[in-house]
């Protein structure tokens, strides 16, 4: 069920990059500020930006973080700082603000929906944190979503990590992500890593999450693509298959634009 990667990663690497310059420039802004996670998404999107030789801004965010991601993170800024004398760094600890946020808002008995709830909330205080930097900086938030992840299953936080300036990496498959990692040598300590999400404090991956690895999501996204479900699928395919279906139609709210209630005519006065 595994699918590899088949793009020209030299040259579509070469394309996101004249991309993310064009666009900042001509937005008349200095350059990036990129989320850093750990992971290979975040790695790959900050090395894309990077390239373009404008100011790129990496920024740590814990809260409560796992140290193998907090760890993976900083590898991942350090080697970039070497290659790229335009890139910069801070780390911002919202574990305190996150806190606060805990007590001062309501609880639920509901343990499920008050976790995922606070899960979100880590996101969207990262978010906060992004645009305020890229606001006295100058810089575009970039976005670390891949296809599967923002067109497939949806799998972000609506105005948390779902909410960027521009997606440099979004019509990227994650097979694709991980080909052009290599082709940019990021770490191996990120490559080798299972996805995670990192919003639960603890070391869930995504797979955990989502009941399906990116491989067999990539695989029914292509799948649904095509021709929908086949009757010849195996056991394990149709419960991927299934898996992905539901994500998919569940998380439209977050693929398609914000609905707009239109007042017909009739109800306004000329």
């Amino acid at each position: 069920m595994a699918k590899k990667s088949t793009i020209k990663v030299g040259e579509i690497n070469t394309f996101i990059v004249t991309w993310l310059k064009d666009y900042a420039t001509n937005a008349n802004l200095n350059g990036f500020v990129v989320g850093i996670s750990g992971g290979v998404d975040s790695a790959v999107t900050s090395t894309l930006c990077a390239q373009t030789g404008l100011t790129t801004l990496c920024v740590e965010m814990p809260i409560h973080q796992d140290s193998s991601q907090v760890s993976r993170g900083r590898e991942h800024i350090e080697q970039l700082k070497k290659r790229f004398p335009n890139v910069k760094n801070v780390e911002t600890d919202l574990t305190s603000v996150f806190e606060t946020f805990k007590n001062e808002v309501p609880g639920s008995e509901n343990e499920a929906k008050l976790n995922l709830s606070l899960a979100n909330t880590r996101a969207r205080l990262r978010m906060t944190t992004l645009y305020y930097l890229g606001g006295i900086h100058g810089l575009l938030v970039a976005g670390t979503g891949n296809k599967v992840e923002d067109f497939g299953v949806g799998f972000y936080t609506k105005y948390g990590d779902g909410g960027v300036d521009l997606s440099p990496i979004a019509d990227l498959m994650k097979s694709d992500v991980y080909a052009l990692g290599k082709y940019l040598e990021i770490p191996e300590s990120i490559q080798n890593a299972a996805p995670t999400d990192g919003l639960f404090g603890d070391s869930r991956t995504d797979e955990d999450q989502l009941g399906a690895s990116y491989d067999e999501l990539e695989w029914a996204m292509l799948e649904a693509e095509k021709n929908g479900e086949n009757e010849n699928f195996t056991k394990r395919e149709k419960e991927v298959f299934d898996i992905y279906k539901k994500l998919n139609t569940i998380n439209q709210h977050k693929m398609k634009p914000i609905p707009v209630c239109i007042i017909p005519s009739k109800y306004k006065i000329c």
